[in-house]
Formats: structure tokens, C-alpha cells, sequence
């Protein structure tokens, strides 16, 4: 037996009747389900059918598990990730849920009932998680700690949102403050140090490395930029997609991060190298014939057979290059906070500097590089300090309190 029953303006209860157990008690399975707001009508009647009848296929073979009785480990990984996380979330965001999911999540409260977790659970965890040893040996990172933190309070608002839970056991646990990172920069003397060693290096390298310093692209941007993204012209480089990550031996391009998408023009020298590294790269092409693994794709910076780097490739290369020359260690996206810091020393306006990185908020840019703002400032201001009239063979008398007497 089974019966449909409104609840709410879009909301319908499922009921299915499977007798009585031992002790005479009914036993019923209900399940609450949103109809879209167009349906009306025959329509209406049936979906409504349809999802009682699923519903009911569902109790009798077994799958369905009553919600009461389901496992947090359940939820998580056969409800949420796949009718949320992987619909909401970037291959690159959902590759590193995975791990802390898995790593840090399952093992505490996987076994769990799901609507057994209360607060106090939570806030346990989240203790213990602040005093456990990384990789490193040393305490997780504040970042890390926070990805938790997030992972948990997506799953049981999911819970709460799909009427499996009442009330969100997240509200109450503190949220994990964040590390304060450092920004790595070369200065101008640096980078030139730096540019001299690129060119000991091969020129496809030379050129992506000097590509992220320059023009402050990020990292994937490059890797998946095409030649027809290049305009020799105007001095152009169009930022269209990004490679963030590899999956399965093939890159995975997305758009480039939200409100990233734009263009840069380089400087004119840069512009003449890469167009000397496309005569190459032409070459390249040709002499492959059959071999050629990039398709109709032209993919500037490739393995030599027209397939995109890898996505970790130039983090490794970095790391190698600059342990090589025994330059400043600083992360391959700190090239990006080069390009802007060179910038601001040289006079630009922050505005012009927003612009070039594609930051989509002014703010983003003041707060990113308050500190090179300040440092600059300082020194502006220090360069008018031989206008002090006490510096001056003219200076005019002084009394006691050191005043300059009129």
C-alpha cells in the first residue's frame, strides 16, 4: 500500500505500507520530495506516481535505507557528493574534497548514524584535527583545518536542506582561522638576476617562466594557451581557459577563475621571442608528421609533440631551476606577485595594476599588496628629505626648542 500526500505549496510526502512487524507496529517508509513549480495538472499526477514508484522499487529491493538509520559515511559519499559536490564544485576543488573527505573526515565519522552527530562530536574532531601531525610532522595547516571545516558544513547543510536532519550540528563548532602567508616577490634586482639564468635555459621554459612574471598570468592559464589566443599585432595574450589539473593522463581545461578572463599586453621584446619560439614550434610540428599527439589543438608550451605539460610539471621545473642557479626560493605563483610588486615599484597606479592581473574587485589588489604600497610610499617620501632647509648652508637660525626662529 502506498499513498501521496501534500505538504507544502511544491512539497509531497511518499508513503509506502509494508504490513505490520512482530509486535503489530506498522511499518511504513516516508520520504518528502520537491515537485517543480511548472508542473500542474495531469503532468503533476504523473510525476508524483512515477516518484512513488521508484520510491517503492527502492524498499523492496533494498536499497533504500530509512534516514534514520543511515550512516554518515553513506550520505556523504552515495547522497551528497553525487547530487551536489559534483555538480557544484571544479575537477581541482573536488580532487582535493576527495582527500580531505577521506583522510580526515570519514575515519572519525563514517560509522556514525547521521543523525546521532551532535555538536560536541564536531567540535572534537576539529580539536583533535588542530594538534594532528601533517605530512611534515608538524600540526595541520590553518588552510587545511578550514577545508575541513567547509567539506563538514556543506554535508550536514545538504542533510538539513533535504529534510534529513533538523538542525545543522555545525552551528556552534568555531571556524578555523586561516594562516597568514607571506608573499614572496623578486624585487627588480632579483628578477633580473633570475632572467639571466632563464636565458641558460631552454626557450619554451624561458619563455613560460618569463610569461608568469611579466605578465602576471597564473600558472594552468599558460599551460593552456593556444596560439590562436596570441595576437603578434597588438602585442596581445588572451586568457580564454586554464589546465589546473591532470586526470587520467589528459589535462583538464576549465574557464579560467571567476572574472579572470581578459587580456595582456606584453612587452614587445617578449613578444618578438615568442614569435621566434612559433617558427619553432611550426618545425616541431612538421617534423612529428604522424607522431603528432595535439590534434587540431596548438598548444604553446607542449612536450614536443603537441600535448600540454602535465599540470605539476612547471612547479617541479621550478623547484629545479631555481636550486640549480641557487636563486631566492619563492613558489612559482609568487612569479605572479613579482609581476604586480615590479609594477608598483615602478610608479604604476594600483588601478592599472587590478587590471593587468584581472583581479575583479580594487579591494583584492590594495589588500594583496598593502605592503608594497607602503614599502614604495616610504621611499617616495624619503626622496624629498634633501629639501630639509637644516641640510642647507642657508638654514636660518634656530632657538633653543630647535624651532627656526622667524
Amino acid at each position: 500500500m502506498a499513498s501521496i500526500e501534500k505538504r507544502g505549496p511544491h512539497t509531497y510526502r511518499l508513503e509506502v505500507h509494508l504490513g505490520r512487524d512482530g509486535r503489530g507496529k506498522p511499518i511504513r517508509h516516508r520520504k518528502t520530495i520537491k515537485v517543480p513549480e511548472n508542473l500542474t495538472g495531469r503532468k503533476l499526477k504523473e510525476f508524483l506516481n512515477l516518484e512513488l514508484a521508484k520510491f517503492q522499487l527502492e524498499i523492496e529491493s533494498g536499497a533504500y535505507i530509512a534516514p534514520e538509520k543511515m550512516l554518515f559515511r553513506d550520505f556523504a559519499i552515495g547522497e551528497w557528493w553525487p547530487k551536489f559536490a559534483e555538480k557544484r564544485y571544479s575537477p581541482t576543488n573536488l580532487k582535493n574534497m576527495h582527500s580531505i573527505l577521506h583522510a580526515h573526515i570519514l575515519p572519525s565519522l563514517g560509522d556514525m548514524r547521521l543523525d546521532s552527530i551532535r555538536t560536541i562530536h564536531l567540535v572534537n574532531l576539529m580539536d583533535e584535527l588542530s594538534r594532528k601531525p601533517g605530512r611534515n610532522g608538524q600540526p595541520l595547516s590553518g588552510s587545511t583545518q578550514l577545508n575541513v571545516y567547509k567539506v563538514l558544513d556543506s554535508i550536514f547543510s545538504k542533510a538539513v536542506e533535504w529534510r534529513l536532519l533538523k538542525e545543522n550540528p555545525m552551528e556552534g563548532v568555531e571556524r578555523p582561522k586561516m594562516d597568514r602567508w607571506k608573499k614572496q616577490f623578486y624585487d627588480e634586482e632579483e628578477a633580473r638576476e633570475v632572467i639571466a639564468a632563464l636565458y641558460q635555459e631552454p626557450e619554451e621554459w624561458r619563455l613560460y617562466f618569463l610569461g608568469l612574471m611579466l605578465g602576471g598570468f597564473r600558472r594552468g592559464e599558460l599551460l593552456a594557451l593556444e596560439w590562436p589566443d596570441v595576437d603578434f599585432e597588438t602585442n596581445t595574450i588572451h586568457i580564454r581557459k586554464a589546465i589546473t589539473m591532470t586526470k587520467d593522463g589528459q589535462p583538464v581545461e576549465t574557464p579560467p577563475k571567476a572574472g579572470s578572463e581578459g587580456s595582456v599586453v606584453m612587452p614587445e621584446w617578449y613578444m618578438k621571442e615568442l614569435a621566434k619560439y612559433r617558427r619553432q614550434w611550426l618545425r616541431e610540428r612538421l617534423r612529428a608528421g604522424d607522431k603528432w599527439e595535439g590534434g587540431e589543438r596548438q598548444y604553446v608550451f607542449h612536450n614536443g609533440l603537441g600535448r600540454p605539460w602535465h599540470a605539476t610539471t612547471p612547479t617541479w621545473r621550478w623547484s629545479k631551476f631555481i636550486r640549480k642557479y641557487g636563486l631566492k626560493r619563492i613558489r612559482l605563483h609568487d612569479l605572479r606577485h613579482t609581476a604586480a610588486t615590479l609594477l608598483i615599484e615602478a610608479g604604476v597606479e594600483l588601478k592599472a595594476v587590478q587590471e593587468r592581473l584581472r583581479h575583479s574587485r580594487y579591494q583584492t589588489t590594495a589588500d594583496f599588496y598593502a605592503h608594497v604600497t607602503k614599502r614604495v610610499s616610504k621611499e617616495t617620501a624619503a626622496k624629498l628629505e634633501k629639501f630639509d632647509p637644516r641640510l642647507s648652508p642657508n638654514c636660518p637660525p634656530r632657538g633653543q626648542d630647535g624651532a627656526f626662529s622667524s
